[in-house]
């Protein structure tokens, strides 16, 4: 349950941009922050490159992007689209036909790349293409790849380079009346990348994917991406995220909702909340919780769970959240069900016990939604 309107120092004001549809799925506008992934199989394995788009849409992925570097991808692509969930993406480098022959084999948005795509010539044709095909368009501006007059002009890359480089985009498209666009103006430095994104917000009112790209492996990347998004985020600045990390697709996609969800802006399964453990606690909470991310991945309804050691701060954690378990004595714990004390449990079977609490209060939540919608 959201408390926004009884503490509005946890309000974000999100930052108001055109909407735009990357499939069927919204993007910008009023629409939630959706979650990206790419896979990073070899697109030409049809079968492969399948299972991985649908093992990110099972963990939640709104969006995937598949990269197509040569013809023979862009063909895969008319075996892929219709067999997968979720929207995809075709990421475009260097070869702009490639761009044509995506949007024309079902992809859902073109990512072009304004430092590696070619001239504006080639742009109007990928643009005719995605208008032609009911295709969106992702200016994709990377600090890695700017266009030579920009380094020359700007010595070397800078946010000021960047955000010149997606405008001049932007006003190819909107010459060529196509909106239906969003931009991401991507580094791997996260100041050079923040920065970028805030003059961007300003300068335009297109919807904005995050990222702060080639952030590293999975603990690294995932906390240059949470101080780096997490702040844009803060100041209402995104529509559409995607954490890149030398790691799992799958992983990309359960970072990305965890820093949304960090920040109340998304909201997807089982958000628990844990002590790191001490000497007070009554039973091994790191195993613990462990065990319980792994039972509870299954869990799509947004919900709370507090795992605590014991009774300094357990008590309090369980008052706010809908299932809760504190660590006492003599080898049990306190069980709390929507925010009051329930029953004392033996931690021997605790682990079990707390999923099946938490199953049978995500179903009643769900019963309680679907009864709201009729």
């Amino acid at each position: 349950m959201s408390l926004n309107h009884i503490r509005p120092w946890r309000n974000i004001y999100r930052r108001k941009s055109r909407q735009i549809m990357v499939g069927n799925v919204p993007v910008g506008g009023d629409a939630p922050i959706s979650v990206q992934t790419m896979t990073n199989t070899l697109t030409t394995d049809i079968k492969g490159t399948i299972a991985q788009v649908q093992a990110a849409a099972d963990a939640g992925a709104d969006i995937v992007r598949i990269s197509v570097p040569d013809e023979a991808s862009s063909a895969a692509l008319k075996f892929i689209v219709p067999e997968v969930s979720v929207p995809i993406v075709a990421d475009i480098h260097f070869h702009y036909k490639r761009g044509i022959e995506a949007a024309e084999a079902g992809a859902a948005c073109l990512r072009i790349n304004p430092g590696n795509i070619g001239d504006e010539a080639r742009v109007k044709e990928v643009i005719k293409a995605a208008r032609d095909n009911n295709c969106s368009i992702r200016i994709g501006v990377n600090a890695g790849s700017l266009e030579k007059h920009l380094l020359e002009k700007y010595a070397e890359p800078c946010p000021d380079a960047m955000v010149e480089s997606g405008l001049d985009h932007i006003k190819i498209l909107q010459d060529n009346d196509f909106h239906e666009f969003k931009i991401s103006c991507k580094a791997s430095d996260v100041f050079m990348a923040a920065a970028a994104y805030q003059q961007l917000a300003e300068a335009t009112d297109a919807p904005i994917h995050l990222g702060i790209t080639e952030a590293g492996g999975l603990i690294s990347g995932t906390v240059k991406s949470a101080i780096g998004m997490g702040n844009l985020l803060w100041m209402g600045i995104g529509d559409t995220i995607r954490v890149s990390l030398s790691a799992d697709p799958v992983e990309e996609v359960k970072m990305g909702f965890e820093i949304l969800k960090s920040l109340g802006l998304r909201h997807r399964g089982v958000n628990i909340i844990s002590c790191p453990s001490c000497a007070r606690q009554g039973f091994d909470v790191i195993k613990t919780v462990e065990a319980l991310e792994r039972r509870l991945e299954h869990i799509k309804t947004p919900m709370s769970l507090s795992i605590i050691g014991c009774v300094v701060n357990g008590p309090g954690e369980a008052l706010m959240t809908d299932v809760g378990w504190t660590g006492g004595g003599a080898g049990s714990g306190m069980v709390y069900l929507g925010g009051k004390q329930s029953h004392k449990q033996s931690n021997e079977d605790m682990v079990e016990h707390i999923v099946a609490q938490v199953e049978k209060k995500a179903a009643e939540i769900d019963a309680a939604t679907a009864a709201e919608e009729k």
